[in-house]
């Protein structure tokens, strides 16, 4: 899977997926069957509430309200980027060009959406009622569907980490009491300390964003993508 090119191609061999919850039951699929742990108690982990959620938290698109809190200097540098790095993409893997070609479609289009007022507020009443439905359930549950941490909760934790890496966590995680303990309780999992915790705790957020934008300016000045 390619980071830079933020389109969700998983390529294994001849093997190719596109779809994200895909590519994640895929991933998980791989990682029991080399861990040996095959068995039953692991369907758990693909149940159909756990895949319900996985669906839900992924069709709120974060484009629009993303790129509406970032400041407008920085968002043509990175949208700019972005483009080019799709179009390298896509030379590199012919046989992906179709879907390349879609996403470099969509991010041109994407630049005249976001000045749509109610594009922005769409996307915004759509994270409001994904937040407070979250917010219901962790009242019944420790994790997002039931007591386990499953793959529902892997899909929601970068949507939570988006929101405190944009200085938005006061207005929307904060706010929500069961989603504050939720995400405290998260933070402290050694798979978040080692994957995402490392990079973007404390004075590491600012460390990784220069990291990033440094190699995104040198990159581009480099005609390299």
């Amino acid at each position: 899977m390619n980071p830079h090119a933020k389109l969700p191609v998983f390529k294994n061999g001849s093997h190719i997926i596109f779809d994200t919850i895909e590519i994640i039951q895929y991933i998980d699929r791989i990682a029991v069957v080399s861990s040996g742990a095959v068995n039953a108690d692991h369907l758990t982990n693909s149940s159909r509430e756990v895949i319900e959620w996985m669906h839900k938290i992924q069709d709120w698109d974060p484009k629009y309200f993303t790129l509406h809190h970032v400041p407008e200097k920085y968002c043509d540098s990175v949208s700019k980027f972005l483009r080019r790095v799709i179009i390298a993409r896509m030379a590199e893997s012919p046989d992906l060009a179709s879907a390349y070609h879609r996403k470099l479609k969509e991010a041109y289009e994407t630049e005249g959406k976001l000045k749509n007022p109610d594009v922005v507020k769409r996307g915004k009443d759509h994270l409001v009622r994904l937040l407070d439905e979250v917010e219901t359930k962790l009242n019944e549950t420790l994790y997002l569907v039931g007591e386990e941490f499953t793959m529902a909760d892997i899909t929601l934790i970068p949507v939570l980490e988006r929101l405190v890496l944009l200085g938005l966590k006061d207005e929307y995680i904060s706010s929500r009491p069961n989603i504050a303990e939720y995400w405290s309780i998260v933070q402290q999992r050694p798979s978040y300390r080692k994957v995402i915790g490392g990079h973007f705790n404390g004075w590491r957020k600012y460390k990784t964003l220069l990291k990033t934008w440094c190699s995104v300016s040198i990159r581009s000045a480099l005609r390299r993508y």
